[in-house]
Protein backbone atom coordinates (compact mmCIF):
# COMPACT_ATOMS: atom_id res chain seq x y z
CA UNK A 1 0.00 0.00 0.00
CA UNK A 2 3.11 2.40 0.90
CA UNK A 3 4.37 1.61 -2.17
CA UNK A 4 1.16 2.47 -4.47
CA UNK A 5 0.99 5.62 -2.64
CA UNK A 6 4.42 6.64 -2.93
CA UNK A 7 4.00 6.45 -6.85
CA UNK A 8 0.84 8.48 -6.86
CA UNK A 9 2.67 11.07 -5.22
CA UNK A 10 5.66 10.98 -7.77
CA UNK A 11 3.58 10.80 -10.12
CA UNK A 12 2.72 14.48 -10.79
CA UNK A 13 6.67 15.61 -10.88
CA UNK A 14 7.14 12.79 -12.87
CA UNK A 15 4.81 14.18 -15.36
CA UNK A 16 5.35 18.18 -14.75
CA UNK A 17 9.49 17.26 -15.22
CA UNK A 18 8.50 15.17 -18.62
CA UNK A 19 6.61 17.91 -19.87
CA UNK A 20 9.39 20.88 -18.91
CA UNK A 21 11.99 18.46 -20.90
CA UNK A 22 9.36 17.87 -23.95
CA UNK A 23 9.15 22.00 -24.05
CA UNK A 24 13.45 22.62 -23.40
CA UNK A 25 14.02 19.62 -26.51
CA UNK A 26 11.27 21.48 -28.74
CA UNK A 27 13.03 25.10 -27.59
CA UNK A 28 16.26 23.60 -29.36
CA UNK A 29 14.61 22.59 -32.59
CA UNK A 30 13.02 25.84 -32.83
CA UNK A 31 15.72 27.67 -32.37
CA UNK A 32 18.40 25.19 -34.93
CA UNK A 33 15.37 26.15 -37.87
CA UNK A 34 14.94 29.75 -36.63
CA UNK A 35 18.98 30.31 -37.19
CA UNK A 36 18.82 28.45 -40.35
CA UNK A 37 15.79 30.47 -41.89
CA UNK A 38 18.35 34.16 -40.77
CA UNK A 39 21.49 32.31 -41.50
CA UNK A 40 22.86 33.07 -38.36
CA UNK A 41 25.47 29.67 -38.03
CA UNK A 42 26.29 31.18 -34.77
CA UNK A 43 23.05 30.51 -33.12
CA UNK A 44 22.60 26.99 -35.26
CA UNK A 45 26.15 26.26 -33.42
CA UNK A 46 24.88 26.24 -29.93
CA UNK A 47 22.03 24.14 -30.58
CA UNK A 48 24.56 21.05 -31.52
CA UNK A 49 27.36 19.26 -29.73
CA UNK A 50 31.16 20.01 -31.11
CA UNK A 51 31.48 15.94 -32.31
CA UNK A 52 27.48 16.04 -33.72
CA UNK A 53 27.01 14.57 -37.28
CA UNK A 54 24.27 14.64 -39.79
CA UNK A 55 23.67 11.85 -42.28
CA UNK A 56 21.09 11.58 -45.11
CA UNK A 57 19.04 8.76 -46.46
CA UNK A 58 17.91 8.84 -49.50
CA UNK A 59 16.83 6.71 -53.08
CA UNK A 60 19.26 7.90 -55.79
CA UNK A 61 17.97 8.29 -59.60
CA UNK A 62 18.93 4.56 -60.18
CA UNK A 63 16.64 3.79 -56.95
CA UNK A 64 19.58 2.59 -55.12
CA UNK A 65 19.11 3.63 -50.67
CA UNK A 66 22.34 5.59 -50.29
CA UNK A 67 23.45 7.42 -46.91
CA UNK A 68 25.37 10.66 -46.71
CA UNK A 69 26.89 12.29 -44.04
CA UNK A 70 28.41 14.96 -42.85
CA UNK A 71 30.01 17.31 -40.11
CA UNK A 72 29.02 19.95 -38.41
CA UNK A 73 31.36 22.78 -39.58
CA UNK A 74 30.02 21.66 -43.24
CA UNK A 75 26.56 22.20 -41.99
CA UNK A 76 27.47 25.47 -40.28
CA UNK A 77 29.61 26.86 -43.07
CA UNK A 78 26.96 26.52 -45.82
CA UNK A 79 24.52 28.28 -43.01
CA UNK A 80 26.96 31.37 -42.18
CA UNK A 81 28.20 31.72 -45.70
CA UNK A 82 26.27 34.48 -47.09
CA UNK A 83 22.98 33.44 -49.60
CA UNK A 84 20.08 35.25 -51.31
CA UNK A 85 17.89 32.13 -50.19
CA UNK A 86 16.22 32.02 -46.88
CA UNK A 87 16.08 28.54 -45.84
CA UNK A 88 13.02 27.46 -44.21
CA UNK A 89 12.75 24.39 -43.30
CA UNK A 90 8.35 23.82 -41.82
CA UNK A 91 7.83 21.38 -39.22
CA UNK A 92 4.41 19.71 -39.96
CA UNK A 93 4.55 17.34 -37.04
CA UNK A 94 6.86 16.83 -34.18
CA UNK A 95 6.90 13.82 -31.80
CA UNK A 96 9.41 13.94 -28.56
CA UNK A 97 10.32 10.87 -26.09
CA UNK A 98 12.12 11.60 -22.97
CA UNK A 99 13.99 9.66 -20.76
CA UNK A 100 16.70 11.03 -18.29
CA UNK A 101 18.79 13.02 -20.39
CA UNK A 102 18.51 11.04 -23.37
CA UNK A 103 15.50 12.56 -26.02
CA UNK A 104 14.76 11.60 -29.39
CA UNK A 105 12.12 14.03 -31.80
CA UNK A 106 10.91 12.78 -34.95
CA UNK A 107 9.74 15.54 -37.42
CA UNK A 108 8.01 15.53 -40.78
CA UNK A 109 9.11 18.69 -42.22
CA UNK A 110 9.22 20.61 -45.63
CA UNK A 111 11.97 22.83 -46.88
CA UNK A 112 11.77 25.58 -48.84
CA UNK A 113 13.95 28.33 -50.60
CA UNK A 114 12.45 31.79 -50.79
CA UNK A 115 9.21 30.52 -50.13
CA UNK A 116 9.36 27.75 -53.18
CA UNK A 117 9.18 23.88 -52.08
CA UNK A 118 12.21 22.61 -52.34
CA UNK A 119 11.83 18.83 -50.50
CA UNK A 120 10.04 17.12 -47.65
CA UNK A 121 10.71 14.11 -44.94
CA UNK A 122 11.45 13.31 -41.75
CA UNK A 123 14.69 14.76 -39.46
CA UNK A 124 15.17 12.11 -36.61
CA UNK A 125 16.90 14.11 -33.94
CA UNK A 126 19.21 12.45 -30.85
CA UNK A 127 19.24 15.05 -28.14
CA UNK A 128 21.43 14.62 -24.79
CA UNK A 129 21.22 17.16 -21.94
CA UNK A 130 24.67 18.17 -20.40
CA UNK A 131 25.41 20.00 -17.93
CA UNK A 132 21.66 21.04 -17.69
CA UNK A 133 21.98 21.96 -21.29
CA UNK A 134 19.89 19.95 -24.66
CA UNK A 135 22.28 19.54 -27.45
CA UNK A 136 21.69 17.68 -30.82
CA UNK A 137 24.46 14.63 -31.25
CA UNK A 138 22.59 13.60 -34.38
CA UNK A 139 20.45 14.29 -36.89
CA UNK A 140 19.29 11.86 -39.89
CA UNK A 141 17.01 12.90 -42.44
CA UNK A 142 15.12 11.62 -45.26
CA UNK A 143 14.23 13.70 -48.59
CA UNK A 144 12.17 13.72 -51.76
CA UNK A 145 9.96 15.44 -54.11
CA UNK A 146 6.48 15.36 -53.57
Amino acid sequence: MKIILVLLMTFPFFVLSQKEARKEVRQVIDQLFEGMRKGDSAMVRKTFLPHATLNTSFVNLKGEAKLHQDSISSFLNAIGTPHTEIWDERILSCEIKVDDNLATVWTKYAFYANQVYSHEGVNAFQLVKLNGVWKILIITDTRRKK
